[in-house]
């Protein structure tokens, strides 16, 4: 295994850096529901596998479309014109030692039984159309899985890092509070597509959310501001609780196009809680980043790890082990005020031993690079070692990857 190279990041923590800017993407986002159902189609398969066979076999999941419906939102409930189009498709072993495996029953399967957890008003059986285009995959790469050390099947990079920044985690929070089982019960007219992006200057902050409202909670125009108007003095007092030890102001703006006087064209209302239902596309990998945020001041990678083998596909393996790495170094490694761990495969080359592996620090004052160095590397060298560990962990669904 090579030896991992250690520097001293001279840079300012992202907290106090003068301008930051984070989004996160809810449950019911296009390119959410993408990712979500991407990696629980690959879970299914790696348990199937796993009973038929004793172990996990060659697919990717990673890449899947979501194709807007046409819907006709209006006061007191629209309806649904045209369903929603879902796309899965890429690679996975269909038939093996004469076993047939029954994919598209698992992708059907999957899919409907997410969409039920996770959608309240969206029917699968009539809103949703599944195309099922996954294929046998290409003799080579499916070879990989059936050598004495399992080889990573691309040449990839990954990059991750800890600590969540205080808007990071404020941004993260705010959508995981207005998706919650209390929330809905409290508002069960919000649908489940909420986007948040937050704006920091400084230590005073702009959250802008957008939050699909569902049509049938409301038979007048004056229902729906009176109804966002709550909506947003609860979040103004979530968010307050939540960001005060950390910034001076925070301001919350909801549904920033709503327009009154304009009748439906000048609400957000949605008829199944999701604009993927007549007005917005996904695809997989354009969400959030495996540590649930897209955070623009960071470095990130460009895989797509939603989906993804998590035995051989260092595209989703590296992704989340970079940050995994990250946060046990902050955690253990006294001196670091921020961690950048950046790793790199080479197709073939087995996963436990990297093309590359660094790790960039931004030093508390008063630390040394050399007091640091040694742990750093001890740690990263632990956690490409116990890799299989790691994989297997991958492979149970321990790991959110969006």
């Amino acid at each position: 295994m090579s030896r991992v190279a250690v520097e001293q990041l001279n840079a300012l923590p992202v907290p106090k850096q003068r301008a930051e800017i984070v989004e996160r993407k809810g449950t019911g986002h296009p390119d959410s529901i993408c990712d979500a159902i991407a990696e629980e189609i690959s879970l299914a398969l790696c348990r199937v596998y796993n009973e038929l066979f004793g172990g996990i076999l060659h697919h990717n999941v990673d890449k899947g479309l979501l194709a807007a419906g046409v819907t006709e939102p209006a006061l007191g409930g629209g309806r649904v014109v045209e369903p929603m189009q879902l796309i899965i498709g890429d690679r996975a072993v269909l038939e093996y030692k004469g076993v047939r495996i029954p994919v598209d029953d698992i992708v059907h399967e999957t899919v409907g039984r997410w969409v039920k957890q996770h959608l309240r008003y969206v029917d699968p059986e009539r809103h949703l159309v599944i195309h099922n285009a996954l294929k046998p995959g290409s003799p080579e790469l499916t070879d990989i899985f059936h050598r004495e050390r399992v080889g990573a099947n691309d040449t990839s990079a990954a990059v991750g890092y800890a600590p969540l920044s205080p808007l990071e985690r404020l941004v993260y929070r705010t959508e995981r509070f207005m998706n919650s089982s209390a929330f809905k019960d409290r508002f069960p007219e919000v649908g489940e597509d909420i986007k948040v992006m937050g704006v920091r200057q400084g230590d005073e902050v702009i959250l802008t959310v957008a939050a699909a409202f569902l049509d049938r909670f409301f038979t007048t125009e004056q229902a729906y501001f009176q109804r966002k108007e709550e909506v947003l003095a609860a979040l103004q007092a979530f968010v307050q609780a939540e960001g005060a030890p950390y910034f001076a102001h925070i301001r919350v703006e909801l549904n920033t196009l709503d327009v009154p006087g304009r009748g439906a064209a000048g609400m957000y209302l949605t008829v199944l809680g999701t604009s993927a239902e007549g007005a917005d596309c996904g695809q997989v990998g354009r969400g959030n980043r495996v540590n649930g945020v897209i955070a623009l001041n960071r470095p990130m990678g460009t895989e797509a790890a939603a989906g993804k083998n998590p035995v051989a596909h260092v595209g989703k393996i590296y992704n989340l082990l970079a940050h995994h790495i990250a946060a046990r170094v902050y955690e253990e490694v006294e001196g670091i005020e921020e961690v950048y761990i950046w790793l790199c495969s080479q197709i073939g080359r087995p996963i436990d031993d990297p093309l590359i592996a660094a790790a960039q620090v931004i030093l508390a004052p008063g630390t040394t690079l050399a007091d640091v160095a040694s742990a750093v590397e001890t740690l990263v060298q632990e956690e490409l070692a116990n890799i299989d560990t790691f994989t297997q962990r991958l492979a149970r669904g321990e790991f959110t990857v969006w």
